[in-house]
């Protein structure tokens, strides 16, 4: 290649600095959300503070509903960088940015680096795809690691049928399978097998998928996903079966879960979603401009693209609980697609940076309104608290799950649940209070010091000199002694209290002395 190619050639550490800055760029500035940021950052942090980088916990629970890969890489982005809202959503920013990457590299070896830059472009642009990387859940992290698995198997495949070196590409695809089952569960390597397979059966191309299944691969893969569940399973029997049963198959084959959506849910979201851009993809059908022809994307890699994007949409369609982060593996092969449409258009295709400043526009706008109304979280009150609090003194939380309390806090100590855990849509309901009740089997010890009656509240605030409340306004109600107590701090509806129960008048509140009922939750 001549050197004047190479300077017109964009730099691929530029091009990876300029997609990391970009999706980082906001990543800071609003508050955790709750339940689900609270929770996973939550888990992270008690990782940290507990020293047990090996069993996730909630609250001081093992909590099982997903492996540990996010909490690893969020723990150790605390420790390294510090507890603030940056570094508690690198893991999905890592996940996302390693997506585009690896989309804009593969494309860059099969369809060209023109069409390469610009699927990058476009997809970077995309509103679910930028939030989904500021949002501290594990959605865009496996999205990411199956993205990564999908085009290392594609690169393998393709450079195993022109003749070329492709083992490298083969094994590494089974690490990044391995790591994916560390990121979520079964889909990590489940997805990218369907879309593999169906892209290779749908031409005959037996021999190359046979060639794919590789014993070094699955020894890896084996290596680098299995010690965890196995030092789970004999820490903890019956974790195997909670893990994959229950919060697998039963999940994706039963009703009884949160957030039941219909089946059309996932097309009406990607459709909202990509609405600037819609018109190109239709553009391939409806013109071809001169000059544009090298613009196609390869039958073969467009047929790939389709079929990713299908099975992504059609499998997370299946299951009644649904939530818009599940198909964001579906958004890279879509981009890709929109991308071909905006080539194939020419000369008028350079009205593309319309469609993406729109889509800019909607996922900064996003951004921002979360940050002025974030729907339950407690960051100025657990900023109270770290300010206030000192070692030793215990924190009851009322009634709602404050999961990021104590990250912004900086608890050392996990805080204690007051809830009526006997209520039987406890139990029956997909909720926070289900997943800390079924924490609490696989620990009952901690379970009866940690998830507390109301009835039992009292005796425990009375073994004690100060403790520390945080629950609704509308608590006071319902434990009067809160009157004795000095509400320090209040954010929308939510209250911060303190109690010392060395004071005779709260003694005297609390009932101090009097026998009370009442045993842990079962």
């Amino acid at each position: 290649m001549s050197r004047g190619a190479m300077a017109g050639r964009p730099s691929v550490a530029r091009l990876a600095g300029l997609a990391l800055l970009w999706l980082a760029a906001l990543a800071w500035l609003r508050p955790l959300m709750l339940p689900d940021e609270g929770r996973y950052v939550g888990v992270a942090w008690g990782m940290l503070t507990s020293g047990d980088w090996l069993t996730p916990h909630l609250d001081g629970l093992p909590y099982f509903h997903k492996p540990p890969l996010f909490y690893w890489i969020t723990a150790a982005a605390l420790r390294v960088i510090g507890a603030w809202e940056g570094p508690a959503r690198l893991a999905s920013l890592l996940g996302a940015w390693a997506g585009a990457m690896a989309t804009y590299l593969w494309l860059r070896r099969w369809w060209g680096e023109r069409q390469a830059v610009l699927a990058l472009a476009v997809l970077l642009l995309q509103p679910m795809f930028f939030l989904g990387a500021q949002f501290a859940n594990l959605d865009m992290l496996v999205a990411g690691c199956i993205t990564v698995t999908i085009l290392l198997l594609a690169q393998a495949a393709l450079a195993m049928e022109h003749g070329q070196r492709y083992r490298a590409a083969l094994y590494s695809a089974y690490v990044a399978a391995a790591l994916g089952v560390l990121a979520k569960g079964l889909i990590g390597v489940l997805l990218p097998g369907l879309v593999i397979s169906l892209w290779l059966w749908s031409s005959a191309r037996w021999r190359t998928w046979w060639r794919l299944l590789s014993l070094p691969g699955l020894l890896l893969f084996l290596l680098v996903a299995a010690p965890w569940f196995i030092a789970m399973q004999r820490q903890f029997p019956g974790f195997l079966h909670y893990f994959f049963v229950v919060q697998h198959f039963q999940r994706f084959a039963e009703a009884g879960f949160n957030n039941v959506q219909p089946v059309w849910f996932y097309p009406v979201v990607l459709t909202l979603a990509t609405l600037p851009w819609l018109p190109w993809l239709a553009a391939p059908q409806r013109r071809t401009t001169d000059g544009a022809a090298g613009a196609r994307l390869p039958a073969d890699l467009r047929r790939l693209m389709w079929i990713w994007l299908l099975v992504v949409v059609g499998f997370f369609s299946v299951p009644a609980s649904k939530l818009v982060g599940y198909v964001l593996p579906a958004v890279p092969p879509l981009a890709v697609l929109l991308a071909e449409g905006v080539a194939r258009r020419g000369a008028d295709g350079r009205r593309w940076w319309i469609s993406g400043l729109i889509s800019a526009g909607l996922g900064v706008l996003a951004v921002v309104v979360l940050t002025v109304h974030t729907p339950l979280s407690v960051k100025a009150l657990g900023q109270a608290l770290r300010d206030r609090h000192q070692a030793g003194e215990p924190v009851y939380l009322l009634e709602q799950p404050y999961f990021d309390l104590p990250l912004y806090a900086r608890l050392q100590s996990p805080p204690r649940h007051v809830l009526d855990w006997d209520a039987a849509e406890v139990r029956r309901r997909d909720t926070w209070r289900k997943e800390l009740a079924d924490a609490g089997v696989f620990d009952p010890v901690r379970m009866r010091a940690l998830l507390l009656r109301p009835v039992q509240l009292a005796p425990a605030l009375c073994q004690g000199g100060v403790a520390w409340l945080v629950g609704p306004k509308a608590s006071a109600q319902a434990y009067p002694f809160l009157g004795q107590a000095r509400m320090v701090v209040t954010d929308a509806d939510t209250a911060l209290w303190r109690i010392d129960a060395g004071a005779p008048a709260v003694r005297q509140a609390l009932g101090c002395g009097t026998p009370t009922a009442g045993s842990a939750p079962r």
